[in-house]
């Protein structure tokens, strides 16, 4: 069995859960607008810098928007919202996504995945492929899924790098927390072990330098989380 960190949640940390809790269920709904800061904090009985930096952060997370001189309004989070706004939404659905969300995040990392062992197939040296090999024995040698976690992304993140293109490592890291919880979620139901065997399967084909194979075992693996044995939602 493993226990998870204990930590207290500041005020902040606080207002920022209830007001994005109450626009995710409808309370607050899009385009409405909140009342003034000297309110809110009177209800909640905080001060306004609470209030005033819970606004920012909600702001930054695509809930709202905030107009000087006109108001704070509930953003239309759903079209223009961010990846941090989709993390607060796994967080407030309990680290779980619906059916359709987890579709289009795996179908994004089929296409980073492909183009980053295309390119490193073609154009890594040995030297850098090689270098994989440390992370995969963290992955192997990884005691809590916590730390399986953790390692399969680092893994994955050091192909990203060793591509060569400048921006999938920068997408890679964007899509972490997205990334980690649903294979957390894989491992609780499957064991970190097929986990490990996924990360096995792409490196042996990086290592033969077959990029076909690379992505036969990228689109195997996927599949299989979609529609397969391995199915995550």
């Amino acid at each position: 069995m493993e226990f998870q960190k204990l930590s207290a949640i500041s005020l902040k940390e606080m207002f920022i859960r209830q007001i994005r809790d109450l626009i995710l269920s409808g309370q607050m709904p899009v385009g409405s607008r909140l009342p003034s800061e000297r309110e809110i904090a009177r209800q909640m009985q905080v001060s306004r810098a609470v209030v005033n930096s819970g606004f920012s952060e909600l702001e930054k997370q695509g809930f709202l928007e905030v107009h000087p001189r006109q108001g704070v309004f509930v953003a239309d989070y759903g079209k223009n919202g961010n990846i941090n706004t989709l993390n607060a939404i796994m967080e407030y659905h309990g680290d779980t996504l619906g059916q359709s969300e987890i579709y289009s995040i795996i179908e994004v990392r089929r296409a980073l995945e492909h183009l980053a062992t295309d390119s490193i197939v073609k154009n890594s040296s040995n030297e850098d492929i090689l270098g994989l090999e440390g992370l995969l024995e963290e992955v192997a040698a990884a005691k809590t899924i916590e730390d399986t976690v953790l390692a399969t992304f680092s893994f994955h993140h050091k192909l990203s790098v060793i591509s060569g293109n400048s921006i999938i490592p920068l997408i890679y890291i964007s899509f972490k927390p997205v990334v980690t919880q649903l294979w957390k979620r894989f491992c609780l139901k499957y064991g970190k072990e097929a986990l490990y065997d996924s990360v096995l399967c792409l490196y042996k084909c990086i290592k033969e330098r077959d990029a076909l194979a690379a992505r036969k075992c990228t689109d195997k693996q996927l599949n299989e989380a979609l529609e397969g044995g391995h199915q995550i939602f």
